[in-house]
């Protein structure tokens, strides 16, 4: 956006001072043209800046002559070009004046308002200055060419101060060349340092301008205006002196060291976050390549290695003119040639096809985790530049990286990543960052890695920033306001658990991310997820609500999980906010959370008052019908929610199915008791029922084909003793009366539990004494139950022991609680306490 799109907004009123000498009606037709000139650093009366607004007063007359109109207004604006030509056409840098003073009331004015100037503005700002600074290097080329000329020149106008003076002393005028040069040169490094940050940042989502060609040219104008001047220095030999020609040569080769040194970049990046035995890829760009190794034999050959962030702040204190002794990680596949491109003019080197094989972990600071160990690439070359054959090494680190060995450790190395990228400036030491930074900017990053992970237009709210603020600080007291003002530490965002959570804070906001990007990123672009929200906020939203009225915000006690609340009436008329249980990726890969919402009866309107066919009906995905081309019939999953006052009781809802028939017979009275280690673990073994087992009969259940036991019985090993003080087979003493167990009943989650020796809990101290062996019968084939290795009891026990088994008495139910809060509204004020979203209704 342009500066005068924000201006032609504003009040005329406030720059009615700024009429006086140039209308307003003509900064209108000159509009974007205007600012697009560089008048703010034409600072001087020389011959130069006298030639440089002579040419844009030509340029801005014609122009405005050009949008006056064949109709309508075009005498009042022919009249108002005449009168600027007669004021400013011997003058042209009083004009300049003007133009610039209006400039600076404009951006004042922005800036009074929207505390920030557009970034486009700074850009093209930037790129004037730069340009003007280059045509002003190549003008002194050619003063200093007419000096060496002779006295022709000195009628040619070329003097400094532009009224044809005689012209000063060629070392004189070579020096003030090369100061120009050497702060051209700086604005030529501080564009590469901006680009290198922009392209940091783009790691966290924001928009980055990735064509290095602009840059390039820059750097190759540059160096050829540089190329110029040398030669013109040193057929000035003569006039410069013995003294003062070596000084100016090795600012010239200082120079040309600097640029070249800073033109081999990192042109696209290593993945931050890098897995061992992971390939990735990487390049890097020699800007000047194409201009100085043109005539080379042979490409030179790039290495990359794995360096610490000790080794990192080494080579950038050494002003990278050596490597590093030795490399942290072995990478595979690292060594490629940089070609020049002619078709494309440029020089790069693309590694394709990189293994980090491993990684050397050094030793880390305090109690930070390797998650926070930051290390880099190092790209190193030595090429032979033209003219002269000179040998230059060449090394730039990539961005830092943080290497893991397991997918558990992506999360946490993303965080600090991001907030490396976000925070670190512009020159530094690798890899310094600040542990603390304003809130402010940690709202920025989020909103901006957000929209860029969703891939949406629509960023975070300040309401959101408000929710997101009390979380990571712990402080429900506090204003929006107050937060702006506050810093956040690294550890509040991803080291300090949440208070009664399991995660940090980045932990569940990555969640959500995820959740985000992968299944809600259309509802979100509609807006039709508040997400951002408290429980607590949302029971005072909806408590006023009428019945059926939702909305959908993120969990707060769940990582990637999204919930819907809404307004139920109970029959005496109160309300009730219900959470149902949060959905994740994986439920709503199963069905969509358009579908779920059609699926509820009980949900009718999005808060504050759309009906949910409206708002949701693009969302609903088509239900299929009828047969499909197999012949088979449709079907669909549904998605149901209870409320508890609409469950049943249990015995209706759990109780076990109906038997195939009822046996009760009396206890056999005289059975050979056998040893516990008999029993196995079966279906058939005595097992401990968990406590709160719904009510019910228990029935034996036999099944179909059951084939009887042999009525001669097993071969006990050698090593098993039978004790008379043990139970009678199948006898159990925790119930109280002997009888059959029956196949297992558990509840759902819980696993059996065996007690070796038998179903006897208590320890046995009484030696067993051992028993002879019973004959040895062979059988066909032990029951499907039994190990191979187990002979099978004889089949007249069993029906022994079917005969003995009185029913059970019937368990106490278990008591019904509900974990829900009580649904008195004055419970959903913002006082009270965090609840858990684990405490929801019942549902299905």
């Amino acid at each position: 956006m342009s500066l005068w799109n924000i201006v032609s907004h504003m009040p005329q009123e406030e720059f009615s001072s700024l009429s006086t000498e140039f209308p307003r009606s003509l900064r209108c037709l000159l509009a974007d043209w205007l600012e697009n000139q560089p008048w703010e650093f034409i600072n001087g009366s020389d011959a130069f800046c006298t030639s440089v607004a002579s040419r844009l007063f030509s340029a801005m007359l014609e122009k405005l002559r050009g949008a006056a109109g064949p109709e309508g207004q075009q005498c009042q604006v022919l009249q108002q070009v005449n009168g600027l030509e007669s004021t400013y056409r011997r003058d042209p840098l009083r004009l300049v004046a003007v133009l610039r003073a209006v400039l600076e009331g404009e951006k004042a004015a922005v800036l009074k308002r929207d505390h920030h100037l557009p970034l486009s503005f700074h850009r093209r700002q930037e790129e004037l200055k730069f340009s003007l600074g280059l045509q002003r290097l190549q003008h002194r080329v050619r003063e200093i060419q007419a000096l060496r000329d002779g006295p022709a020149g000195e009628g040619t106008g070329t003097g400094r101060d532009g009224a044809g003076a005689a012209p000063q002393e060629l070392p004189t005028l070579i020096l003030e060349a090369v100061k120009e040069l050497e702060a051209v040169k700086q604005q030529v490094l501080k564009r590469i340092q901006i680009w290198k940050r922009q392209q940091q940042l783009a790691g966290n989502g924001a928009v980055f301008e990735e064509n290095l060609a602009p840059l390039q040219k820059r750097c190759e104008d540059l160096v050829e205006v540089h190329f110029q001047l040398q030669q013109q220095a040193m057929a000035a030999s003569a006039e410069l002196g013995p003294e003062l020609l070596p000084r100016l040569l090795e600012r010239f080769s200082e120079v040309l060291s600097s640029l070249v040194k800073s033109s081999f970049l990192v042109e696209k990046q290593p993945p931050q976050v890098l897995k061992t035995q992971t390939k990735f890829q990487a390049s890097v760009r020699f800007l000047l390549g194409p201009r100085l190794m043109a005539a080379a034999p042979k490409p030179p050959m790039v290495r990359a290695d794995m360096v610490t962030e000790k080794q990192a702040r080494e080579l950038s204190l050494s002003t990278y003119s050596n490597t590093p002794s030795e490399s942290t990680g072995e990478i595979m596949h690292n060594v490629v040639a940089l070609e020049t491109n002619p078709t494309s003019g440029t020089c790069c080197a693309n590694f394709k096809n990189v293994l980090l094989k491993k990684i050397k972990r050094c030793e880390r600071k305090g109690s930070e985790s390797v998650t926070e160990e930051k290390c880099a690439v190092l790209f190193s070359t030595t090429v032979a530049l033209t003219p002269g054959n000179a040998s230059v090494h060449l090394q730039v680190l990539s961005l830092p990286i943080v290497v893991i060995v397991h997918g558990n450790q992506d999360n946490n190395a993303k965080a600090t990543v991001l907030w490396d990228n976000a925070f670190s400036e512009i020159e530094r030491v690798p890899f310094v960052v600040a542990e603390r930074v304003p809130w402010e900017k940690m709202c920025d990053t989020l909103n901006l890695k957000f929209m860029a992970e969703v891939q949406t237009t629509k960023g975070l709210l300040k309401e959101h920033y408000f929710f997101l603020a009390q979380k990571i600080f712990n402080d429900h007291s506090a204003s929006l306001e107050d937060f702006q003002s506050r810093h956040v530490s690294w550890a509040q965002f991803n080291k300090e658990i949440l208070p009664g959570r399991g995660f940090t804070f980045w932990q569940w906001f990555d969640g959500v991310l995820d959740l985000t990007k992968r299944c809600l990123k259309s509802y979100w672009s509609d807006r039709l997820i508040i997400g951002f929200i408290s429980k607590q906020y949302v029971c005072k939203l909806l408590s006023t609500e009428p019945d059926g009225t939702f909305l959908l915000r993120f969990s707060d006690s769940e990582i990637g999980g999204v919930t819907i609340a809404y307004v139920m009436r109970g029959k005496d008329g109160s309300s009730q906010v219900e959470n149902i249980q949060p959905f994740s990726a994986k439920d709503l890969s199963i069905r969509s959370l358009g579908d779920r919402i059609r699926d509820l009866g009980q949900l009718r309107n999005l808060y504050p008052n759309t009906p949910k066919d409206q708002a949701f009906g693009s969302h609903y995905n088509k239900e299929q019908t009828g047969k499909d081309g197999r012949g088979y019939v449709s079907t669909a999953i549904k998605m149901t929610v209870e409320s508890e006052r609409d469950q049943q009781p249990p015995s209706s809802m759990g109780a076990p199915p109906a038997p195939m028939f009822p046996v009760a017979v009396p206890q056999p009275e005289n059975l050979q008791p056998l040893p516990g280690p008999l029993c196995p673990s079966t279906p058939f073994c005595p097992q401990p029922v968990p406590p709160g087992f719904p009510e019910g009969n228990i029935n034996v259940m036999v099944p179909d084909g059951l084939t009887p036991f042999p009525r001669t019985p097993p071969i006990l090993p050698p090593s098993l003793s039978m004790d008379p003080a043990l139970p009678p087979l199948c006898q159990d003493p925790a119930f109280g009366n002997p009888g059959l167990f029956l196949p297992n009943q558990y509840l759902p989650g819980e696993a059996p539990q065996l007690l070796p020796g038998g179903p006897s809990s208590e320890p046995q101290d009484e030696e067993m004494p051992e028993l002879p062996p019973f004959p040895d019968v062979p059988l066909q084939s032990p029951p499907r139950w039994m190990s191979p290795s187990m002979d099978p009891p004889s089949g007249s026990e069993l029906e022994q022991l079917l005969h003995c088994v009185p029913p059970f008495s019937p368990f106490a139910p278990p008591p019904q609680h509900s974990e829900y809060p009580d649904p008195n509204p004055s419970c959903w004020g913002l006082g009270e306490a965090r609840w858990d979203d684990g405490a929801r209704p019942g549902h299905a």
